[in-house]
């Protein structure tokens, strides 16, 4: 989301509402970390290592996190922006 807002800004073609086309594949991204990171803290468990969950797991489901909320709020966003705009004129 933040790289589509900036390409906006810097391209005349091209307006701060078009960066909504990155909502979908934040979400989309930020969910396919999180099953990424569940498998990867069940696969984990199954080791000899042990159950605990390895910090390269914790920062992915820290990360696909972000992305969900990311992609939820340019969406909220926009549907704000869209209302107001209806009831404005």
């Amino acid at each position: 989301m933040p790289a589509a807002i900036v390409a906006t800004r810097w391209s005349g073609a091209y307006g701060l509402l078009h960066a909504g086309f990155a909502i979908p594949v934040a979400i989309v991204l930020g969910i396919a970390a999180m099953g990424l990171a569940r498998r990867a803290r069940e696969r984990s468990r199954r080791t000899i290592a042990g159950a605990e969950a390895r910090p390269s797991v914790t920062i992915a489901r820290t990360l696909g996190l972000a992305g969900i909320l990311i992609g939820v709020t340019g969406a909220m966003a926009i549907g704000v922006y869209l209302v107001l705009k209806a009831v404005s004129g």
